[in-house]
């Protein structure tokens, strides 16, 4: 049987290949991971996926060699603003290698930064569209702001600097305003922050009822640091929140995904913690017109009531003495009038009283008799029936005492019984207790102690 050897097999293919791939050509491909070494060299691991299951179909590693790296990643990432990692789509032009102990591999001589920002382009105008026909794109920003924000759930992360100066603008307002926050953090760059951002607004959603806001922020970076900002998931999680939502992510340049869903997008997290500010300054304001209006509106119906009321004194101070003086003449003759009938009134309810007086007295005495004799009846018969009840009990107090007696421990101790106790307490029941447990046994003289050595049950 005719054989080669493999170095023979590899020599072979890396002929071919040199054969038919003689020269550069332009490869489409997603970067899936990157790293550069410590001498310049960049290594990649490029694939491309399936467009509807996105499933992997093919996958190649390359090379960026250093002096040739040193050149193509400055101009990617001035044409792109984001510098070569994983994740992006890329345009480039490379050479096809085969080494016989490192197999097949591609070295990357070019790359068209035009492709990516068009890839990354396509991919937001996609999720845009996608966000539209769910009907989710408009939702957090129709969500009423409300009118003093108050308590504010903040995704950040906790050593950036646009944390601290969210705070700072906050917490020290000229104003002197009260805000309560609380920060779940998160990753606000890489290919970590999507999850990361999403698993903090999971949270928030626990206690939707206590926060008026949720306020997004991080400091300034490259495009690459943003792009977990333009995809669709953490995107529909936005739009989709119950809670209003302010985008301060630090990226003046480009409009992002979740700028355009937000309920309220500003520039910076400073500019974010300006808003809230200026809430509370448009509330206070509004506030002090109503005041104002206020006062003023009675102040104009004081005035107008003043000058009403004077018009009608002048107008009715005539006829007001005419009826005055009318009114006086009737109460003089009313008063002689009652005071001659109160007199008649008196002289006869006096007689009539003093002959009421004198039958009250009679059938007043004969009443208190008849209830003393009463009295006295009612309290023999209650004597009576009381000593019965009290004789009567006290024989079944004797009957209950002797029965306690028979009861005593003490009694039944000195019958032979015992009583066993742990831990101060009676034992009824053997599975009370356990092996090596302490027990007191009580007769009707002294005690002793032993261990539990075995339990029967």
């Amino acid at each position: 049987m005719k054989s080669i050897s493999l170095y023979q097999l590899n020599n072979q293919i890396k002929s071919h290949l040199s054969d038919a791939f003689s020269d550069e050509i332009w490869v489409v491909a997603e970067i899936s991971e990157l790293r550069q070494t410590q001498t310049g060299h960049c290594y990649l691991e490029l694939i491309e996926k399936d467009e509807n299951t996105d499933q992997i179909t093919a996958k190649a590693r390359a090379t960026i060699w250093a002096y040739t790296f040193r050149m193509l990643h400055p101009y990617f990432k001035t044409s792109t603003g984001q510098t070569l990692s994983s994740g992006i789509k890329v345009l480039i032009k490379v050479s096809v290698e085969f080494q016989e102990i490192y197999g097949y591999s591609l070295n990357i001589k070019d790359i068209d930064p035009t492709y990516t920002l068009g890839d990354m382009a396509r991919r937001k105008k996609e999720v845009i569209e996608k966000l539209k026909q769910e009907g989710v794109f408009d939702m957090n920003r129709d969500l009423l702001f409300p009118e003093i924000p108050k308590t504010i759930a903040l995704i950040s992360s906790p050593t950036a600097a646009g944390y601290e100066d969210f705070v700072d603008q906050l917490e020290n307002n000229s104003q002197g305003y009260k805000f309560h926050h609380k920060l779940f953090p998160a990753i606000m760059q890489g290919n970590q922050a999507e999850a990361s951002i999403i698993e903090s607004l999971e949270k928030i959603y626990a206690y939707e009822d206590i926060f008026d806001v949720v306020v997004i922020i991080r400091g300034g970076g490259s495009s690459s640091d943003l792009n977990c900002f333009d995809t669709y998931a953490l995107a529909q999680n936005i739009a989709q929140f119950p809670i209003p939502i302010i985008s301060g992510i630090g990226h003046e340049r480009d409009e992002s995904v979740v700028d355009m869903v937000a309920n309220v997008k500003v520039k910076t997290p400073t500019a974010a913690a300006e808003f809230l500010i200026d809430c509370f300054d448009e509330c206070e304001a509004y506030h002090e017109g109503l005041q104002e209006s206020f006062i003023a509106g009675v102040q104009d119906i004081l005035t107008e009531s003043s000058d009403r009321l004077q018009m009608l004194s002048q107008k009715f101070t005539p006829q007001v003495r005419q009826i005055l003086a009318n009114k006086t003449n009737q109460l003089d003759m009313a008063r002689q009038s009652i005071i001659a009938s109160g007199k008649s009134l008196l002289r006869n309810s006096k007689h009539q009283l003093q002959s009421f007086s004198f039958d009250i007295k009679l059938n007043s005495k004969h009443l208190l008799d008849m209830e003393q004799m009463n009295l006295n009846q009612f309290i023999l018969k209650q004597r009576n029936v009381s000593r019965r009840f009290f004789n009567k009990h006290k024989h079944q107090l004797e009957l209950f005492e002797q029965s306690a007696k028979y009861a005593d421990p003490e009694n039944i101790l000195k019958k032979g019984y015992t009583l066993t106790l742990s831990q101060g307490k009676i034992v009824k029941d053997a599975s009370q207790l356990k092996e090596d447990d302490i027990i007191e046994t009580k007769f009707a003289k002294g005690s002793v102690e032993s261990q539990v050595k075995q339990i029967k049950k």
